[in-house]
């Protein structure tokens, strides 16, 4: 049962449609955040730490984001990320910084241009069920991108990479874990053997679930689920489709960077050991997104 509403006040401004981008690592998420950091009245954080701390406390023991402080705790979060201080921007995430051209500390936008609100952390996706009861009239945005362009980007990412470590889990670690893409604790061991590929593989397998979830749930005016391809193959269509979604106007400059990872960047990044074991583990989701025919 969804909450009332509430009406979070940040720097004297209503939170109001707040937008989150959710999807697997290295989905595009980050670019989308990018575009809407330029986009007029937004303020978009990315990484702030009060954030990625609740966000991954949630991914560890998923129990957490079902109890009644859940909610009160990630809009706190949330408050926290988005307040506009002197000094608010070097609390933020390298990525955060360089996309809203931060060489200092900031601030990266003035309260008296804010009129909405908006987060592209990593991970966000996994506690997407608790930011719909903190904020009802939320809108998602979720990314969806061939899941062995993903694996190669994880691979070469030391950040999703240190999350495989054995030390990484602990005690409260609970089971179903969307997050590690582990539906049982007695697949752990067989986890904790798998290679790299094979745990980014469960992991955008998992995300792909989760997303087909939020899909199922969620009405279409709270809802767009845009494709990585279309992005960079359609970038006029698909920025148009998300403009007109969240209701500003949003740019398409950061689409042509040269530094975005292309589309199928799989056939040169990853190993054919790497990849037989990603589409494996990965067959059905691949199929059923059309990303393998065979």
């Amino acid at each position: 049962m969804r909450l009332p509403p509430h009406i979070l006040v940040v720097n004297g401004i209503k939170v109001r449609r707040p937008v989150f981008l959710v999807g697997a690592p290295h989905s595009g998420t980050d670019l989308l955040a990018r575009a809407l950091k330029r986009s007029p009245g937004f303020h978009v954080t990315m990484g702030r730490a009060s954030v990625a701390h609740v966000v991954y406390a949630f991914a560890r023991k998923p129990s957490i984001g079902q109890t009644s402080g859940a909610v009160r705790v990630m809009r706190d979060a949330l408050a926290e990320s988005w307040q506009v201080l002197p000094g608010s921007c070097g609390w933020c995430a390298e990525s955060c910084r360089d996309a809203g051209g931060v060489t200092g500390t900031g601030p990266c936008v003035s309260t008296g241009e804010i009129t909405r609100f908006g987060d592209g952390s990593p991970d966000l996706l996994y506690s997407a069920p608790v930011l719909l009861q903190a904020f009802p009239d939320a809108r998602f945005v979720q990314l969806i991108r061939d899941g062995r362009d993903v694996v190669a980007g994880m691979l070469a990412d030391p950040a999703c990479l240190a999350w495989f470590k054995p030390a990484m889990l602990s005690e409260e670690t609970e089971f179903p874990n969307a997050f590690l893409g582990l539906n049982k604790d007695e697949h752990l061991d067989r986890w904790k053997e798998m290679p790299a590929a094979g745990k980014s593989a469960l992991r955008w397998r998992s995300a792909v679930r989760l997303s087909a979830e939020l899909r199922r749930t969620l009405p279409e005016e709270q809802l767009l689920t845009l494709r990585y391809e279309d992005l960079l193959q359609k970038p006029a269509q698909s920025v148009a489709t998300l403009a007109e979604f969240v209701e500003t106007r949003v740019s398409k400059v950061v689409l042509y960077d040269t530094a975005v990872p292309k589309v199928g960047v799989w056939r040169t990044k990853l190993r054919s050991a790497d990849l037989e074991l990603v589409e494996k583990v990965a067959r059905e989701e691949l199929k059923r997104l059309g990303y393998l025919r065979t």
